[in-house]
């Protein structure tokens, strides 16, 4: 198994391995728009693994947006003290 942002060894098509330069390179909303590409199409059974794969490593985690519901709260209840201190 390939670590975290290594492609799998042998990309099964072109546009496999267009996708994965892409995440590689930094480009994941690219990356991530091409591999929606190929699982819409009638793809191989390997690029439809290899493209569900890319995709599962670009998610964005789900603790990302508690902590950042957390920062909200915060942010909400330190400007609600600031003002009812006037």
């Amino acid at each position: 198994m390939a670590k975290g942002g290594q492609p799998p060894p042998d990309p099964a098509s072109a546009e496999m391995r267009s996708a994965w330069r892409r995440a590689e390179a930094g480009d994941v909303a690219g990356a991530r728009r091409e591999a929606h590409r190929l699982l819409a199409s009638s793809a191989s059974p390997e690029d439809r693994a290899q493209a569900e794969e890319l995709l599962r490593r670009t998610r964005t985690p789900r603790a990302l947006y508690g902590f950042a519901l957390l920062a909200v709260g915060i942010l909400v209840l330190l400007v609600t003290l600031a003002l009812s201190r006037y």
